[in-house]
C-alpha cells in the first residue's frame, strides 16, 4: 500500500473526505481500498504510492498535492486547544486531528512546535519550527498532579516520545479528554456518593469506553502558610485570614466547598473566596510568597513548597485513556513510566503519596 509517513509529510484526506460529505467506507469503495488501509492514510500512519494517490485525488475531485504536503516548505492546519492571546503552540495528532496546545502561563518557557500565522476561531493555521518532535510522537497530558510533569520527562528521555503536560483541574482535564484535545486525563474528583470516581469519568466521557490507572493515594485539605493556625472553617472567618481558591471542577475546590457547607459556613464570608488559580502549584506560590495564607491542595505540593497541611481527606488520583488510545505507542510509553521503579521512587522522596494502588488498572465500557 505505501509506506510509513516521513516526519515532514503531513495528510490531509480526512479533512477533505469531510469536506465532501462521504464516509470513510464509501471513500475507501471509490478509491479501491480496504477501509483499515484508508484509515491508517488518514491518520498519517502511512504514505499510499503513487497509484493509490491518485485514486485518492479521483475519488476527491482534488489534486494529490491537495491531500498530501511537506511540513518543512508549508504550513499545517490545526484546532486550537483553548483561546489564547500566545502565538507559540505545542502540536500533537489526537486520532486523526491536528491540536495545538498554546504555550502561555507556566507553559510560556517551553520550546514550540511552532507559531500561529492565522486563527479563525479555534481553527488555526501554523507555521513549523524544523527539527521538533513529529506530532504523531507527542502525548498530550492534563492533570493537575506535579507527577506528571515527572513522568513526562522520565518519558521523553526515553527519546520515543514527547509530552507535553497541561496543569489543570480534574473536570477541565475530562472535558478535554472528551472533546479529543489531550490523550490522557487525570482526576481525583470522587465524592462520597461516587468514591471511585466511575460515574464521573462515564459522565463526562459519554459513550466513550476507558481504561484508568491509579497514580497514588494522597491527602487533600488546605495549605497553609507557616504560622498560620487553621483548624476549622470558622478559622477562615478570622479577621485578616485570606484564602486563595482553586477553578470550579477542581478536586481541590470540591473537597473545600464541602468542608465549608458541612460546618455552615458561606463561601461568600471568606476572605478571598472568589480568587481563583488554575493548579496546585500557584495556589502554593500564593501562599508561599504571602499573597495568600491559605488554599485548597494536596500534601505533596504543600511539602515541596514547605508550607504547613491541614488535611480534610484521602483520595485517589486516576489517569483515564479512552480505549481506542490505550495501545498507541506515546500512551505506552508514559504508561511504563509510570509503573516503573524511577517514577515510584520519585515519588516517594516528594512524599505524600501512597504507593500502594500504583498501577491498579479497571476497565469502564462504553455505553
Amino acid at each position: 500500500m505505501g509506506r510509513r509517513v516521513p516526519a515532514e509529510v503531513e495528510s490531509r484526506v480526512r479533512a477533505a473526505r469531510e469536506a465532501r460529505g462521504l464516509s470513510q467506507a464509501e471513500l475507501a469503495r471509490r478509491a479501491g481500498l480496504s477501509r483499515q488501509a484508508l484509515s491508517a492514510i488518514e491518520a498519517g500512519r502511512y504514505l499510499p504510492n503513487t497509484a493509490v494517490a491518485l485514486r485518492l485525488a479521483q475519488a476527491l475531485g482534488c489534486a494529490v498535492e491537495d491531500l498530501f504536503a511537506f511540513l518543512s516548505s508549508a504550513t499545517v492546519r490545526a484546532r486550537l486547544a483553548e483561546d489564547s492571546p500566545a502565538v507559540r503552540v505545542r502540536l500533537g495528532r489526537v486520532r486523526s486531528q491536528l491540536v495545538a496546545w498554546p504555550l502561555w502561563g507556566p507553559a510560556a518557557p517551553l520550546p514550540a512546535d511552532g507559531t500561529v500565522a492565522h486563527r479563525r476561531g479555534r481553527a488555526a493555521t501554523v507555521a513549523l519550527v524544523p527539527g521538533r518532535v513529529t506530532p504523531e510522537r507527542t502525548l498530550f497530558l492534563a492533570g493537575c498532579d506535579p507527577a506528571l510533569r515527572i513522568a513526562g520527562t522520565l518519558a521523553e528521555a526515553t527519546g520515543r516520545v514527547g509530552v507535553h503536560w497541561i496543569p489543570t483541574g480534574s473536570a477541565r482535564a475530562l472535558e478535554a479528554l472528551r472533546d479529543g484535545l489531550v490523550h490522557v486525563a487525570g482526576t481525583h474528583l470522587h465524592p462520597p456518593e461516587d468514591p471511585d470516581g466511575t460515574r464521573t469519568i462515564r459522565a463526562a466521557l459519554g459513550s466513550t469506553g476507558a481504561v484508568v490507572v491509579a497514580v497514588a493515594r494522597w491527602v487533600e485539605g488546605l495549605m497553609l502558610r507557616p504560622g498560620v493556625r487553621v483548624r476549622s472553617p470558622e478559622d477562615l472567618l478570622r479577621r485578616g485570614v485570606r484564602v486563595v481558591n482553586r477553578e470550579r471542577g477542581s478536586g481541590s475546590r470540591v473537597v473545600f466547598d464541602r468542608w465549608l457547607a458541612a460546618a455552615g459556613v458561606p463561601a461568600d464570608r471568606v476572605a478571598g473566596y472568589r480568587r481563583e488559580l488554575p493548579s496546585h502549584l500557584s495556589v502554593a506560590e500564593a501562599v508561599a510568597n504571602g499573597l495568600a495564607d491559605a488554599g485548597p491542595g494536596v500534601l505533596p505540593v504543600a511539602r515541596l513548597y514547605g508550607l504547613d497541611f491541614l488535611p480534610l481527606v484521602e483520595q485517589r488520583y486516576d489517569l483515564v485513556i479512552p480505549e481506542d488510545l490505550v495501545d498507541t505507542e506515546p500512551v505506552r510509553v508514559v504508561m511504563d513510566v509510570i509503573a516503573g521503579r524511577r517514577f515510584r521512587q520519585e515519588l516517594a522522596a516528594i512524599g505524600g503519596y501512597d504507593l500502594t494502588c500504583a498501577g491498579s488498572v479497571r476497565k469502564l465500557e462504553g455505553c
